[in-house]
Formats: structure tokens, C-alpha cells, sequence
């Protein structure tokens, strides 16, 4: 990309933003204050890309800011008054406007103070990194690039508008957004910016897990999250907020080879991106975050066997509940957390399938297990199929789709995604002559097993095999 580049798309972007940022630009220049378009829409627009989110900084403070949006918005919020920022929509735009500001961590504290500033040029200098630095004044639509982001944008590469040490003191958490930065755009991290991750990595503790958990979602949804990952582990950031990652990389020892987990995940990880297309086709955080934990396990289970290989045991088990701590430590919500620690205990239900073995009993049994998660365990399997054996790959392939297959003919046979016994509660306690309770539970239980068994049952013989259990357990 060259300055010419730069220009053209930086002009056709602003033609497109017109009707938001001619308007606005007009109505707070008449009230007497400047306006500019920032960060991270400037950035897009010089790399060509559109999007309808747009942030601003002003010299107006959040109620002068919230008074003149009222006048042009459909609908305005001050969720972000406490940090000068106040959010409206018009039609298809969403815009957020910030005032003027500079912020910095206490060394004790989870929070920034906010203190507003009177310039741009000082609001740029504090902003995370050169290629978010950049502005554009409003309505005249000149370009303020003070910190050489242009240059690095065109370099791909991410520096800090001054001393990088500074400003992961001022917020730390700018450190996993170098990271998260690196995975969205693909762009190299300046070795200066390395070396201060690596030696205020600790800092990181003072931030709240929530404000972690958002910028490891979005990075674990970027398009090369490989990049984000490795300088995470390489500048011992993971070993704050993801420490189950940096432990794959088990130790080789020379008397018993094994597959490296820490690269094979990340190949994973990389195998269920390309999958995605059956998942929708967008980034899946919950399809991600499973092939990246899928073998936190192993490390816990790892036993060497006196003929020279490697056992991990039960390391699905164990992982799903490292999976479920770690996500619960960040804040994930209960149905993520479920979501993502299912998968990671579901990943080596297939190879027990041999080569077509299971039984139809077998083939609902996983059906059932895998529940609404059916189609990430399918991506997940598929995925974590990454021997270099292209006879083996191709055979693990084929036998997956035999599955598939066999997945899809019971469904449409026998409605699997909505399995349940072939008698209702009702229809129990009607046949036992009981009253709701726990023993109506255990004869659901029973008959819904009875159906993964044998599959579908008439009415009569459900009714013939309850009352056979009903007199069995009464005996007992």
C-alpha cells in the first residue's frame, strides 16, 4: 500500500460517510466546537474497508455532546457518559462521540481515571497504537496524522504513539489488544512493543476479567488468530489471562516423542476456521474457543508407559472442567461456558466409532449427548483430525462422513434432534397409577434409554416394557 492508495480509499470512504460526517461536522462547528472522525474508522478507510460504526472526538463536553446529537439523532444513550462518550443512531449509522480525554490506571486500581483534554493533537498522543492515532477534522476534512500512522499502516506493522511502556501504564489492557490487533489485521508487532508486553506482562492482573474476556473474544474471532494467540503465549501475556494455553507446549523429551499440543491446537483451531461455512459462515467464538481448549487436559493427564509412548488418559474429562473453570474465571455466560466445555468432553466420542462399528443405540447415544451442539462437535471432530498420513487423514475423513450419513438417515427416521420416550409424563403416571414425583423421572429415564436402544416403540409396547420394569423394581 502506498500514500496514493492511502488517498484514494480514504476519499471514496469519507464520500460514502458524507451524510453523517458533513452533517454533523456543520452542526458542531456552529455551536463552536471542533469535531473529528478517529481511530478506528480513519484506519478502515485507509485499508479500504466499510463499516457503518463510526467514533468521533470533540472538544464539547458529554452534555453539549448529548444536546447537539438530540438534534440530528433518531435515538441517543449516555451509557459511556463516566468516560465523555455519547452513543446515537440515525438510519444505518451508529455513532459514538467522545470528548477529548486522556486516561491512566492507578498501579492498584481495575478502573482508569478520566480527565478530558482541550486538544486533538493530545487526545491522538494517548490513543493505543499509530494506526488508531489518525484523524480526520470535520467538516473540512483534513487529516491529522501526527504519529506517523500512515507509514506503519502501509508498514502493517503496530507501534504506540510514544514510549510503548507509557501506554500499557496508562491501561494495560492495551497489551492484549497489540495482540488482538495483530490477529485482526494481520500486521507484525514492533519489537519495542515485544519487549514492553513481555516485561509488564504482569500488569495485566489489574484488569477486570470482563474487559480480558471481550478482547480475547474478539481476537479468538479475528481472521489470524494464530498471531494474536503466539504473541500472547511468547510475551507471557497467556500465562495471566489463558495459562491453560502456554501449558500445551509440553516438554519433549528425548526418550518419548510425542505430538507437540500447543501447535497441533493451534492447527486445530485453524482446521475449524476453514469449517466454519457449516456453522453459518461467520466467526463462531464457541466453535473457536473449543478446538483451542479441546486438549487442555493433557498436561494434567500426561503418563509416560514403560514401552516408550504417551498416554492421556481421560484428558477429555479433565478439560472439559479446566475449560469451565477458566471460563467462568472470565466471566463467560452459563451458556457459553456449558456450550464450550460439552465439546471439549464430546471431541473423542468418534474414535470410538472404529470404522463404522457403533451400533444404532451408539449413533443416537451421541446424537443425544451432543444435543444442539451436534454441528460444532461435527467441525470440532473434523477438525482435530490433523496427522500428516494423508492414507490416515483420508480414512478418518471417510469414516466421519459415514457417520454423518448414518446421523442423517436415523434423523429422518426416527426425529433423533427431538429424541424423547415414546410415553409422556402423563401417560406414566396414568399407566402406574402415580402422582408427579421423582419416581415419574426415573420411568422417563428408563424409556428414553429404551428408545436409544431399540429406537422408536409403539404406544402398546412402551406400555408392556414400563410395567415389567415397574413390577422389576417394586421386587427389588
Amino acid at each position: 500500500m502506498n500514500l496514493a492508495e492511502v488517498q484514494r480509499s480514504v476519499a471514496t470512504e469519507l464520500d460514502r460517510i458524507a451524510p453523517v460526517i458533513d452533517d454533523l461536522g456543520r452542526i458542531f462547528e456552529a455551536a463552536g466546537h471542533e469535531l473529528a472522525l478517529v481511530g478506528g474508522p480513519v484506519r478502515d478507510a485507509m485499508l479500504g474497508r466499510h463499516h457503518n460504526d463510526l467514533d468521533f472526538t470533540t472538544s464539547a463536553r458529554p452534555d453539549e455532546t448529548e444536546r447537539l446529537l438530540k438534534r440530528w439523532a433518531e435515538a441517543t444513550w449516555d451509557m459511556g457518559r463516566a468516560f465523555g462518550t455519547i452513543g446515537c443512531r440515525k438510519g444505518e449509522w451508529d455513532v459514538e462521540v467522545t470528548t477529548y480525554r486522556s486516561e491512566s490506571y492507578d498501579p492498584s486500581s481495575r478502573k482508569p481515571d478520566v480527565d478530558f483534554g482541550d486538544s486533538l493533537d493530545g487526545d491522538l498522543g494517548r490513543r493505543d497504537f499509530t494506526v488508531n492515532a489518525m484523524a480526520v477534522r470535520l467538516p473540512g476534512r483534513e487529516v491529522e496524522d501526527p504519529h506517523g500512522g500512515v507509514v506503519d499502516l502501509a508498514h502493517r506493522v503496530l507501534r504506540t504513539p510514544g514510549r510503548p511502556e507509557d501506554s500499557f501504564s496508562d491501561d494495560p489492557l492495551r497489551m492484549m489488544r497489540a495482540a488482538r490487533f495483530a490477529a485482526q489485521l494481520g500486521f507484525s508487532v514492533d519489537e519495542s512493543v515485544v519487549a514492553a508486553m513481555t516485561a509488564m506482562a504482569g500488569r495485566i492482573e489489574i484488569i477486570s476479567a470482563e474487559r480480558v474476556r471481550d478482547e480475547l473474544v474478539k481476537l479468538i474471532c479475528a481472521p489470524y488468530p494464530r498471531l494474536g494467540l503466539t504473541l500472547l503465549v511468547e510475551t507471557g501475556l497467556a500465562a495471566h489471562v489463558l495459562p491453560e494455553l502456554p501449558a500445551l507446549a509440553l516438554e519433549r523429551d528425548e526418550h518419548h516423542r510425542h505430538k507437540d499440543v500447543y501447535e497441533h491446537t493451534l492447527t486445530v483451531l485453524e482446521q475449524a476456521i476453514e469449517l466454519e461455512d457449516r456453522l453459518g459462515g461467520k466467526p463462531d467464538f464457541v466453535s473457536r474457543f473449543a478446538a483451542l481448549m479441546h486438549d487442555v487436559g493433557k498436561p494434567r493427564t500426561r503418563k509416560f508407559v514403560d514401552d516408550g509412548t504417551v498416554t492421556f488418559h481421560h484428558h477429555d474429562v479433565v478439560g472439559a472442567k479446566l475449560t469451565r473453570k477458566r471460563m467462568k474465571a472470565l466471566r463467560f455466560s452459563n451458556d457459553q461456558i456449558e456450550a464450550v466445555s460439552q465439546l471439549v468432553e464430546l471431541h473423542l466420542r468418534f474414535h470410538g466409532y472404529g470404522t463404522g462399528e457403533w451400533t444404532d443405540s451408539a449413533v443416537r447415544r451421541y446424537v443425544r449427548d451432543a444435543g444442539d451442539q451436534l454441528e460444532r462437535l461435527h467441525v470440532l471432530t473434523r477438525a482435530d483430525c490433523t496427522t500428516r498420513n494423508q492414507r490416515k487423514a483420508d480414512r478418518l475423513r471417510r469414516t466421519y462422513d459415514d457417520l454423518e450419513v448414518r446421523i442423517a438417515r436415523l434423523s429422518e427416521e426416527e426425529e433423533l434432534a427431538s429424541m424423547r420416550p415414546d410415553l409422556d409424563g402423563n401417560q406414566i403416571m396414568e399407566i402406574l397409577g402415580i402422582g408427579p414425583g421423582r419416581e415419574v423421572g426415573e420411568a422417563y429415564g428408563f424409556l428414553l434409554e429404551l428408545r436409544m436402544d431399540r429406537g422408536p416403540l409403539s404406544e402398546e409396547t412402551a406400555r408392556e416394557e414400563l410395567l415389567a420394569w415397574w413390577a422389576a423394581r417394586s421386587v427389588e
